[in-house]
């Protein structure tokens, strides 16, 4: 039997919204850091913050130079990564491997 959600103060459900709205604030800027080539695709895999721990796998390639959607998903099925999985659930391997197809730019 499911559970409800709790119930929120007010000012609890501000909060919630706030942080929500930071949140995804941080995240658009590190992905068009990353478009940009400001930042790298390790950099963000090195992040330990949540920002970029619950960024979906998928947005994260869709945002590298020259990789599209239809490029994305491709690299995402040959590494056997779901389209939902987000940076923090990926394994050290398929860490390793995209590192490997897109490598620091220096």
């Amino acid at each position: 039997m499911p559970t409800s959600l709790p119930t929120l103060t007010p000012e609890q459900r501000a909060e919630a919204l706030a942080k929500a709205g930071r949140i995804r604030k941080e995240r658009s800027e590190m992905l068009a850091a990353l478009k940009a080539g400001r930042i790298s695709l390790l950099d963000v895999l090195d992040r330990g913050d949540d920002t970029a721990r619950q960024t979906r796998a998928l947005h994260l390639l869709q945002s590298l130079p020259g990789v599209g959607k239809v490029r994305a998903r491709r690299h995402l099925i040959d590494l056997g990564i779901s389209e939902t999985r987000r940076v923090q659930g990926l394994g050290e391997r398929q860490r390793a491997r995209l590192i490997e197809l897109f490598p620091p730019q220096g």
